[in-house]
């Protein structure tokens, strides 16, 4: 029996590697498309939808997303209110906004994900990050993206910060009567670590965390250099979300 899927934000680039991925997996099936721009009736017999209000009562276990920051939180509460699954990879959640929505899940008894990054390499950059601030508390993050991603930093880099707050002490970088001359120049500070943000044409995405020390120092990297590298993760998402009875936030707690 094969895994009915929705997929809001099919005409964005994520959204259409999702679909392709989907489509040519025999145990998974789109059943509904959600974009509220175009104005397509249906993709390869299958219906597409203008409002999410439409989808109400479709017959669907997993809600796939890869919308915009402004409409994920909304779309992720509305997936979780009528009994879709969420996938969720787009990012812009904020801390409270995720615990609410843990809450619901809880409550619904409906797994779900969202997810900073779908790439295991990502996934695993995040996990030895932690492990390194153990023994490198001085620690700076450089996230770089294609110039059209809306929302700066990354979740990617937030979430990794958040995982080395946890292991490591708050260390504030730099002098402590530096000075910038330019506003921003140190980036944005997250628990003292400093991330940097890059948007350039030609990027997909990609992370470094250089880790600095007496004598030494430690960089570790991970690029995405075609959006295919997501749709492992994406995948496992669909998958095991509807065995699940809880919304979990990183791919890392269902690898």
């Amino acid at each position: 029996m094969s895994i009915k899927v929705i997929i809001a934000g099919f005409k964005g680039k994520m959204g259409q590697a999702a679909y392709k991925m989907v489509t040519e997996d025999d145990t998974l099936e789109v059943v509904g498309l959600l974009d509220p721009l175009t104005s397509q009736k249906e993709v390869a017999g299958v219906p597409v939808f203008n409002q999410k209000e439409d989808l109400i009562g479709l017959e669907a276990d997993v809600w796939v997303d890869f919308t915009t920051p402004k409409v994920a939180y909304e779309h992720t509460r509305f997936a979780l209110e009528h009994g879709f699954a969420p996938v969720v990879g787009t990012t812009g959640f904020t801390s409270d906004e995720i615990e609410e929505l843990i809450e619901l899940s809880r409550k619904r008894e409906l797994g779900g994900l969202i997810a900073p990054n779908f790439a295991v390499g990502a996934v695993l950059l995040m996990q030895f990050a932690a492990q390194a601030a153990k023994y490198f508390p001085n620690v700076e993050i450089i996230e770089l993206h294609h110039d059209q991603k809306k929302d700066a930093p990354s979740g990617t880099a937030i979430k990794t910060a958040e995982l080395i707050s946890k292991v490591c002490p708050q260390k504030p970088q730099g002098a402590m009567d530096e000075k910038e001359v330019l506003p921003g120049a140190r980036g944005a500070e997250l628990d003292g670590m400093r991330i940097h943000s890059v948007r350039l044409p030609g990027l997909v995405a990609h992370q470094e965390i250089i880790f600095g020390g007496q004598g030494e120092g430690l960089t570790l990297r991970h690029d995405s250099y075609d959006r295919q590298s997501f749709m492992t993760g994406v995948n496992l998402g669909i998958k095991e979300v509807v065995n699940k009875k809880e919304l979990v936030y990183g791919l890392e707690y269902l690898l």
